[in-house]
């Protein structure tokens, strides 16, 4: 169940209240009684952990994550100077 923040604007009664997302909101203050209680806007706070979720998410902050093998040197041609995929002279 969600927290929401309530609010007096009479008294000044700030308070967290647990509800389900189908309850009424609440609109009677209970420290001064009048009809000026009502729900503010609070940021959403929650985190994605464990591993049920994909690397463009917010898992590592944007970091692309690292190689764990280097790329093995192609067979023919072990040598970067006559590599053509290395821009070398065949």
């Amino acid at each position: 169940m969600p927290i929401y923040a309530y609010a007096c604007s009479s008294c000044g009664l700030q308070k967290d209240v647990m509800q389900k997302l189908s309850d009424v909101p609440l609109t009677t203050c209970p420290e001064c009684g009048k009809e000026t209680f009502t729900k503010q806007l609070t940021a959403a706070g929650f985190q994605l952990k464990g591993s049920g979720y994909y690397a463009t998410d917010f898992k590592n902050g944007g970091q692309p994550k690292p190689e764990s093998e280097p790329k093995p040197a192609c067979a023919p041609c072990a040598s970067a100077a006559s590599c053509p995929m290395a821009g070398g002279n065949a």
